[in-house]
C-alpha cells in the first residue's frame, strides 16, 4: 500500500473546507429560525392565559361588588399584574350599569395575538375572542 506523499517542508492539511462550514452553518440558522418561531408561539400563548385569568379574576370582583351594591355601577376594576398590563389594555367596555358589565382586553403592539384578538367576559360569563374555542 502507498500512502500520500507530502512535498517537503508542507504538512498535510486537516480540517473543514469552507463548503463543510458553511453547510453547518446553514443547518444551525435553519434549527434557530424554528426554535425562535415555537418561543414567539409559547409566549403569546402564555400572555394570552395571564389575560384570561385577570379577566376571570376582573369578572369575580364585578359578582362580589353586586353582592354589597345590587349594581354594577360605580365599580372600578382591580389592577392587573404588569405581565398583562404591559401586553394588554385590560378595562370595561363602556361603562357598567346597574345589570351589566363587559370587561376587555385588547392586546398592545408586543402582543401580536391575531388569532384572538381582543378576548372579552361579561356579566352572564359569555366570553368573547375571534376564535372563542380555541382561545378559551
Amino acid at each position: 500500500m502507498r500512502g500520500k506523499t507530502v512535498a517537503p517542508g508542507r504538512r498535510h492539511a486537516a480540517g473543514f473546507t469552507l463548503i463543510e462550514l458553511m453547510m453547518a452553518v446553514t443547518v444551525v440558522a435553519i434549527l434557530v429560525a424554528i426554535a425562535v418561531a415555537s418561543y414567539d408561539f409559547a409566549t403569546v400563548k402564555a400572555r394570552r392565559g395571564a389575560a384570561k385569568a385577570c379577566l376571570a379574576s376582573g369578572a369575580q370582583f364585578m359578582e362580589r361588588y353586586y353582592t354589597k351594591n345590587f349594581s354594577y355601577e360605580g365599580a372600578v376594576l382591580p389592577d392587573c399584574d404588569a405581565d398583562v398590563t404591559d401586553h394588554y389594555a385590560v378595562a370595561f367596555d363602556g361603562t357598567p350599569d346597574t345589570d351589566t358589565f363587559t370587561i376587555q382586553a385588547v392586546p398592545n403592539a408586543s402582543q401580536d395575538d391575531s388569532k384572538c384578538g381582543t378576548l372579552s367576559i361579561d356579566n352572564t360569563g359569555t366570553k368573547g375572542a375571534n376564535d372563542v374555542a380555541a382561545c378559551w
